[in-house]
């Protein structure tokens, strides 16, 4: 798989230390209110294992499975292929999220949590790339700026391969052009 990648973006060591200081403003900003981490399936998950290691606080985990994305484009359309098991009414949540690409998946996401009626809907996520946004979306919590690269590793993926990678590389395009 590595042979695959132009470019390491993100190391290893510097997704683990930028994660914990995220870990850490949550901390202080959630102590006392017992959120719901939202992790956005299947990207997620390797990012929310890593925060959840380094949050001491009461916090309960949930995740949705939202689909966007066939291949290396955003289709433009939201599919919410698993919803949350619990009620979020009255309660503080932070979704978790990989990347903010287009932010059309993240914008209905949070509008749809707090329609449902969330106290609030904040984001912490692991990839900014702010030059693919075709929608404003605020994060509160970011790990990383990336350039408009297709970027795989650590959680994400190019039709579902590459997520084991420890690190944030960017795909070489003679891999994903002749698929």
């Amino acid at each position: 798989m590595e042979q695959d990648i132009k470019e390491i973006l993100v190391t290893q060591t510097q997704i683990e230390t930028r994660t914990k200081e995220l870990a850490h403003e949550l901390m202080q900003d959630y102590q006392d209110k017992r959120p719901i981490l939202i992790g956005l399936l299947k990207g997620s998950v390797p990012f929310m294992a890593e925060l959840l290691k380094h949050l001491d606080i009461y916090a309960q985990t949930e995740f949705m499975v939202v689909s966007s994305y066939h291949g290396t484009v955003s289709t433009g359309e939201i599919h919410i292929l698993k919803d949350l098991d619990v009620s979020i009414k009255d309660r503080h949540l932070v979704i978790v999220e990989d990347i903010v690409d287009t932010g059309l998946t993240l914008n209905t996401i949070m509008d749809l949590l707090m329609h449902r009626g969330a106290a609030s809907v904040e984001v912490v996520c692991l990839l900014d790339k702010p030059s693919g946004r075709k929608i404003p979306v605020r994060v509160k919590y970011l790990g990383f700026t990336v350039p408009n690269e297709f970027v795989v590793g650590f959680g994400l993926d190019y039709n579902e391969y590459y997520r084991n990678l420890p690190y944030i590389g960017v795909l070489k395009e003679e891999v994903y052009s002749r698929r």
